[in-house]
């Protein structure tokens, strides 16, 4: 008869506790940059994490190291200016000129998204069958308030410019995301709710991690993937500085404990004990 084997030894000895981790008092750019450098090598995801930082002056974004204009005369999606940032490293200063307008400008705060836009006109017959359906898209969708804001930096974390962003950004696989919510898990479990806005799908990214600094999940829409360049395998992770740190710094743990990225298939015709004692033992 065969037993089974027995759970492998963890990291630390039953009798030693693991400190809980809280985020520093005070959170810089270098930080997050150091943070950033870990990230990509533990998950190794294919382009640059990024933050955000919205500003009321928008003149004082001219004060930021190595900043650039979106192209003058040419109006983006937010998603192609954000792309600009995590393909090319760009940092961009952005203002609603730079813009679409409507939800492209007012999920960030930078303009009044319009009465077409919110009475579900723009929208009606195309992404839904009635207009009532458009509207209440519209009405439920995460923004940032308008009126207070004027202007928008995207700049790569590794370049630490913004000290610090308003909330962090980047695009993994769903396997690379899981692994840095099981980080976000390790010291302080919480359930993580995410939303799930259909098209616009930028409102439950950084949309919704401006607007309320919780961390936000999101399945990028139909325009992130045709004018943003989002690959079919990404989603986007928004959250705000601490819990950045808070899963990279888990993300260490798991690693000490084997559970790294990516993952070595087990096989499916293979008896699981072994591997199930090592991980869950």
């Amino acid at each position: 008869m065969t037993t089974a084997p027995t759970a492998a030894a963890t990291t630390l000895p039953p009798d030693v506790k693991v400190k809980p981790w809280t985020p520093p008092e005070t959170i810089t750019a270098a930080m997050l940059a150091t943070a950033t450098t870990t990230l990509v090598d533990m998950l190794k995801i294919r382009t640059l994490p990024i933050g955000m930082r919205l500003f009321e002056d928008a003149a004082a974004m001219d004060d930021i190291k190595g900043l650039r204009h979106p192209t003058e005369g040419f109006k983006f999606t937010m998603c192609q200016m954000v792309t600009q940032a995590r393909w090319h490293g760009f940092t961009l200063g952005i203002t609603v000129d730079n813009t679409r307008g409507g939800n492209c400008g007012g999920v960030v705060g930078l303009n009044y998204p319009g009465d077409g836009m919110l009475s579900g006109d723009h929208m009606n017959g195309v992404w839904f069958g009635n207009k009532e359906a458009a509207a209440s898209h519209q009405a439920t969708m995460p923004r940032v308030p308008h009126g207070r804001y004027n202007g928008l930096v995207v700049a790569p974390l590794r370049a630490a410019r913004l000290d610090p962003p308003d909330v962090c950004l980047f695009y993994a696989t769903p396997g690379q995301m899981i692994l840095f919510i099981n980080g976000l898990q390790f010291h302080r479990y919480k359930r993580y709710d995410f939303t799930c806005t259909g098209e616009s799908a930028c409102a439950d990214s950084w949309g919704r991690a401006l607007a309320t600094k919780q961390t936000s999940l999101s399945l990028p829409c139909f325009a992130e993937r045709r004018y943003g360049g989002v690959a079919d395998d990404e989603l986007l992770m928004a959250c705000p500085p601490d819990e950045f740190l808070r899963g990279v710094e888990g993300m260490g743990h798991l690693a000490k404990n084997g559970l790294r990225y990516p993952f070595p298939p087990y096989g499916p015709q293979m008896d699981p004990a072994l591997g199930m004692a090592k991980s869950y033992g």
